[in-house]
């Protein structure tokens, strides 16, 4: 297997530091709003990677915290009039519920930073002990970035560049306009929790160094996030971690790649967003989902409603392939050839586009067995399919489900059975008028009635 390492900008093969084993952690969600498709992307994409490495045989121990003490979780509380803890208790409880729907399994462990208070000051205080770390007079504690001469690594970004282009007379308290802060002095009324430097909070960078050490050690196989996190977030967590442990911090260093609105990327910031729940009102979550995993996760992904509508055909065709076949069990079914493949492309830095190519060939072999009246290997081949869609973390619903999942349409399911039933009615009658005049009004409602010698099946369009 080859990893693309942000670190080394290249594909390396993957050796996890205790054989079998995996240890992994990805940046979650600062929890002051809904969570928009771009944070969908990264909640996705290493979804994925957690389920093929298990698919692989790992012993995966997946880490995503939740950052749930920030400026922007207290401004958003101040705006709204409400207790800071009840805002991220909301917004946690939301973003559990788009990730069930996205099909994004749960972490091994989710930990917030306002758990790991103590964890944070204890690393700080180490730091400022070695010398990487400075008190200054306002309460606030800064990590000292000259400190730390391998500064830029991740980010290829070069100190002295970062001191010429930093803005004069901000954060005086400073000693240089690089060094970032660990400790942040609570301003009067504002949430706070005791230190040795007065009473304050941490900032935010120090939070995932104290989370990922303390779940998953000093040192440890994979850290991924977004790729606005690379700079200054990840490369920050460098040089304060290894500053404080005296160890390499992580071995791979994994980016999903953006989503772009209008070639801009999706950000908060730029108002250019679409929450997941918004774009769950009009598509079904397991095309999100499909739209998501088709392209390799470090790439940039174009965000369109017709790039939805292509995922929901494709995806269709998929189910297409499964609808009235029973698939075999996937125990009595032998590795093929199309696993292989699989895992040939899955290897090379988790290429879901390659995958879903190969379960597009898994669906035209079941299609292929079925005008040859092969039941038994249609039922194998769906088999294959079911076994590893669901490493992608699709095709697991039955086909009727998906195809008719209600996403807002204005008829229920009993609505269009009642409609089938009297135009079977009406064509037993012979009145084939009032037979085309009901499939019409169906199709104009969005729902596509499939006819076979089986009866009629029906699908939202």
């Amino acid at each position: 297997m080859r990893i693309y390492n942000t670190l080394t900008q290249k594909k390396e093969d993957f050796k996890p530091i205790e054989p079998g084993k995996v240890r992994m952690y990805v940046c979650g969600m600062t929890v002051y709003d809904y969570c928009h498709l771009g944070h969908g992307r990264v909640l996705v994409a290493f979804d994925v990677i957690s389920r093929y490495l298990r698919h692989r045989g790992y012993d995966v121990h997946y880490v995503r915290n939740v950052t749930d003490i920030d400026d922007k979780i207290l401004r958003r509380a101040e705006e709204n009039g409400e207790v800071y803890t009840d805002l991220t208790e909301r917004m946690i409880d939301a973003m559990h519920e788009d990730e069930a729907r996205l099909g994004v399994q749960s972490p091994n462990e989710e930990p917030r930073a306002t758990a790991f208070i103590g964890e944070i000051i204890s690393m700080i205080e180490t730091l400022i002990t070695s010398g990487h770390a400075y008190a200054a007079d306002n309460g606030d504690v800064y990590f000292a970035v000259d400190s730390f001469p391998d500064y830029g690594k991740l980010s290829k970004k070069k100190l002295e560049d970062l001191v010429a282009g930093a803005r004069v007379g901000v954060q005086e308290a400073k000693r240089s306009p690089a060094d970032f802060a660990l400790w942040k002095a609570a301003k009067p009324g504002e949430v706070s929790w005791p230190s040795p430097w007065g009473d304050g909070r941490p900032g935010w960078h120090i939070e995932c160094s104290a989370m990922s050490t303390k779940c998953l050690g000093d040192t440890f196989d994979i850290h991924g996030g977004g790729p606005d996190l690379l700079f200054p977030h990840h490369e920050n967590e460098i040089a304060q971690s290894e500053c404080a442990t005296g160890h390499k911090f992580v071995h791979t260093w994994m980016h999903a790649g953006a989503i772009r609105v209008n070639k801009e990327k999706m950000s908060k910031s730029l108002g250019n967003f679409f929450t997941i729940r918004e774009i769950l009102e009009t598509y079904p979550a397991e095309v999100v989902r499909y739209f998501l995993v088709s392209s390799h996760y470090r790439s940039q992904v174009d965000y369109s409603a017709d790039s939805l509508a292509e995922a929901s055909r494709t995806l269709t065709k998929l189910y297409h392939a499964l609808r009235g076949v029973t698939p075999a069990s996937s125990d009595d079914v032998p590795e093929t050839e199309h696993d292989r493949r699989f895992a040939e492309v899955m290897d090379d830095d988790f290429n879901t586009a390659g995958a879903i190519a190969v379960l597009h060939a898994v669906a035209n072999d079941i299609n292929q067995h079925r005008r040859e009246g092969d039941e038994q290997k249609a039922a194998y081949s769906a088999a294959v399919l079911v076994r590893l869609g669901s490493v992608l973390g699709l095709l697991q619903q039955d086909p009727e489900a998906f195809f008719q999942a209600d996403t807002g349409s204005e008829l229920s399911a009993d609505d269009i059975e009642a409609m089938i039933q009297a135009r079977a009615e009406a064509r037993k009658a012979k009145d084939f008028a009032e037979s085309d005049r009901i499939r019409d009004e169906l199709l104009e409602k969005g729902i596509v009635l499939d006819d076979s010698r089986e009866g009629t099946t029906w699908r939202r369009a």
